[in-house]
């Protein structure tokens, strides 16, 4: 079983910052992709930033040039920092990760960590 716990969401300012982190834990061989996603209210979950095990990234349109993702392959953790913090960044953030334990490789998802950008 592998569960994601991630951590660091909070409320800030327009124009702060923010880090994320999510750390995978359990019987992991490795960790494939990896990635954040969020949901608003009223809104769908939609993909913010992924990164997969070459280290590509890839980010929403919205928080390019904003947000940076990483990660830790040792710790099997990713981060994601979040400058410039918009009021339209508020939502429920999401950790999403690809991983190989024994005997399967599945996608897993984390509890959610709020953000909340005030104006």
């Amino acid at each position: 079983q592998v569960q994601l716990v991630e951590s660091g969401g909070g409320l800030v300012q327009a124009g702060g910052s923010l880090r994320l982190s999510c750390t995978a834990s359990g019987i992991i061989f490795r960790c494939h992709d990896m990635g954040w996603y969020r949901q608003a209210p009223g809104k769908q979950r939609e993909m913010v930033a992924g990164i997969n095990s070459g280290d590509f990234t890839d980010y929403a349109d919205s928080v390019k040039g904003r947000f940076t993702i990483s990660r830790d392959n040792a710790k099997n953790t990713v981060y994601l920092q979040m400058n410039s913090l918009e009021p339209e960044d508020t939502a429920v953030y999401f950790c999403n990760a690809e991983c190989t334990t024994i005997g399967r490789r599945s996608a897993y998802w984390g509890q959610g960590t709020q953000v909340t950008v005030s104006s």
